[in-house]
């Protein structure tokens, strides 16, 4: 949920959005306590507070009009869409390199750092995803990627996988070489960006190397 929209400015505006900020944080610790030993648990958990959420809450991307009916949409879980993928770390910028600008559904852009990539041994091949790191805002590893599903049952420009920035995420640890990390990505927990409930929100998006030339038919759905 790396997103942004404009609001008034007041001091309620700024605490309702730290508020968001804050539950969004809390649900993912709880999820990434839960998972360790029931992700089935977890999932729903997360899916049940997550509705809620955009539902109820004033920051939530979902128009006002629309909340009170809000119901969300998930894929089936699949446990063979849960990987620990260490991260290969990728090669220095050049010293003269600008920063990195992911596409942006908005009009503003968010700079970004390549820091490295995973490879993903899914069922027909394997395939790999870029790591990015958000230079700006509150900071944190993104990772958004594109699909099959995009255009179809999942918002035309990507979901997130990760997104760091406000919490959400499901944990890393050391590789087991000790010199990378390994993160814990887990589709089922793909999340529509804000941008998908609403266009005034300005979404960075997954750029070409993020697509991925399959279907992943797990985590929230729009149809």
């Amino acid at each position: 949920m790396t997103d942004w929209v404009p609001g008034d400015g007041s001091a309620a505006d700024r605490l309702s959005l730290a508020d968001w900020r804050r539950r969004v944080s809390t649900l993912y610790a709880e999820v990434r306590s839960m998972s360790a030993t029931d992700p089935v648990t977890a999932l729903a958990h997360w899916r049940a507070v997550r509705e809620r959420l955009f539902r109820e809450h004033p920051q939530s991307p979902v128009p006002v009009a629309a909340r009170a009916d809000f119901r969300a949409l998930h894929f089936d879980h699949d446990p063979l869409l849960r990987f620990h993928a260490v991260v290969e770390p990728a090669p220095p910028p050049e010293p003269d390199a600008l920063p990195l600008e992911l596409p942006n559904s908005g009009g503003d852009s968010l700079a970004f750092s390549r820091i490295g990539r995973v490879r993903l041994p899914f069922s027909d091949g394997e395939r790999t995803l870029s790591v990015f790191w958000m230079a700006g805002y509150s900071g944190g590893i993104f990772i958004p990627f594109r699909d099959g599903t995009n255009g179809q049952s999942t918002y035309g420009a990507g979901r997130y996988l990760v997104d760091a920035a406000k919490g959400a995420d499901l944990g890393a640890a050391p590789g087991p070489d000790s010199a990378n990390w390994a993160l814990i990505l887990d589709f089922n927990f793909a999340a529509q960006p804000s941008c998908a409930f609403d266009p005034r929100w300005a979404c960075p998006l997954a750029p070409p190397e993020n697509r991925l030339d399959l279907e992943i038919r797990a985590g929230e759905r729009l149809t």
